[in-house]
């Protein structure tokens, strides 16, 4: 073994605390796009002359490439190095930003958000591996590091809600998309400093399953958002349809053969980790339909500025963080169908209480809605990863996660698009709003029923973290 090779695992035993901060600072920046983009629809919406599609185009970019990119993220860092892939997807992102930033049109900034949502998909996989090598000597401060590392993402959540709102309102949308570029530079510098991991040049990566997954999700995203503005009978709506029909049924011959696969299809027969995902995508499907609906009504029916309109996020990610913390404790008394079911009820009737909600109500009427939602999320996003994880062999722990996490990606991508279908009507925002909330609430309760029929009542659960 050569010296440098012998070098690195003591680089990397000596600075650990300066590896979280560099995988903080990614994690940050990937979870910071998401809340205060959806701030800015209706500026983008003036600004650049979008329509509705255009708008959730703006966010389906980054969630569709993100989710089906996320798999194999995790091989290709196994096989680079996670530090490399690290650099790579912040360095990428930081580019894709300015892209962003400088966008002359709604096509310029769509192609550029698709290319930041590629290179989140690097970061997040890398930034956990450089973790686990980081702390591998001491389990105890690993754990604790992981837990720090979420709670730096829900704290971008609501940083980005309450700067994002000041920026918008100061600077202007492009600022936006700008502020990412001292972050991601400071986490450049930081990552340059840490030790590579152990590189897997053995391991393969799916790479025909990958273009077959990115073709599938896309050409049913472009057929939901589409199908308003074109018809149903347009010859780019029923070729998006056919084209994602076509390489779904190709991904899942593909990985039934392939040695390697991105998605092993044999998880799917374990019923806890199935009912698992179906949840993950339910929730995540009603929060992020929530998120641009709610985005929209704020600013352009009940006429909050940009500020305002962050400020009232505050609430969602206040109490998702203390749900969260408290979700420990009850999975470890009650297991997790109960905590699941307690999660999905919840969730259910915040949105069964905002679809009540009429032009000229107060925001102490939505108040209730923006704790109750969260609330019922910090409970059952856990339930899902501890079920997850409870339902697999330890070996595909780590893929099981993974998959679990390109469920909710697909299922915030699919809410957005959907979303589009519920808000155009003749009835305008206050109607459209009404009906997300109704299907919202109608999907979450499937997802309770369902969970409650096939999950057996179990005991006290080990808690994981989300």
């Amino acid at each position: 073994m050569n010296a440098a090779a012998q070098a690195a695992p003591r680089t990397a035993a000596r600075l650990p605390g300066l590896t979280l901060l560099a995988a903080c600072f990614g994690f940050m920046v990937v979870q910071l796009d998401v809340t205060i983009v959806n701030l800015a629809l209706p500026t983008l919406a003036a600004d650049l002359a979008s329509e509705l599609p255009d708008l959730q185009w703006v966010m389906d970019a980054y969630t569709l490439m993100f989710a089906a990119l996320l798999l194999s993220a995790g091989a290709l860092s196994d096989r680079i190095g996670a530090r490399r892939s690290f650099l790579l997807g912040l360095g990428g992102f930081l580019l894709a930003s300015l892209g962003c930033g400088l966008a002359a049109s709604a096509a310029q900034l769509i192609a550029a958000r698709a290319g930041q949502g590629l290179f989140a998909a690097l970061m997040v996989p890398s930034s956990l591996a450089l973790l686990n090598h980081a702390f591998a000597h001491d389990p105890p401060k690993r754990a604790r590091a992981m837990a720090v590392w979420t709670a730096s993402g829900a704290a971008a959540a609501t940083l980005g809600s309450v700067a994002g709102g000041a920026l918008l309102q100061s600077l202007g949308w492009r600022s936006i998309f700008l502020v990412n570029l001292p972050i991601c530079a400071i986490g450049i510098a930081l990552a340059w400093r840490i030790a590579e991991t152990p590189r897997r040049p053995e391991r393969h990566v799916d790479i025909a399953g990958q273009l077959l997954a990115i073709a599938a999700l896309a050409g049913l995203i472009a057929a939901i958002i589409e199908l308003p503005r074109l018809g149903h009978g347009h010859p780019l709506v029923l070729g998006a349809a056919a084209t994602a029909i076509v390489c779904a049924l190709a991904f899942v011959a593909v990985e039934s053969r392939t040695r390697e696969p991105m998605l092993p299809l044999a998880l799917f027969r374990l019923p806890g980790l199935s009912i698992a995902l179906l949840t993950a995508i339910a929730v995540a499907v009603a929060y992020y339909a929530l998120l641009f609906a709610m985005s929209l009504y704020l600013q352009q029916r009940a006429g909050y500025t940009p500020f305002q309109a962050g400020l009232a996020y505050v609430p969602l990610a206040a109490s998702f963080i203390a749900a969260n913390l408290l979700s420990g404790r009850l999975l470890a008394r009650r297991g997790f169908r109960f905590a699941l079911l307690l999660g999905l009820l919840l969730c259910a009737a915040g949105f069964a209480w905002l679809s009540r909600l009429a032009p000229g109500d107060h925001y102490a009427w939505i108040l209730p809605a923006f704790v109750a939602i969260p609330a019922g999320m910090g409970l059952a996003m856990p339930a899902t990863t501890t079920l997850v994880l409870a339902s697999v062999e330890r070996s595909l722990s780590a893929t099981a996660a993974a998959v679990l996490n390109a469920s909710r990606q697909t299922g915030a991508a699919l809410g957005v698009a959907v979303c589009g279908l519920l808000l155009i009507g003749d009835g305008g925002l206050d109607i459209g709003l009404r009906t997300v909330c109704h299907v919202s609430a109608g999907v979450l309760l499937a997802a309770a029923v369902l969970a409650w029929m096939c999950l057996p009542a179990t005991g006290p659960a080990k808690p994981a973290a989300t």
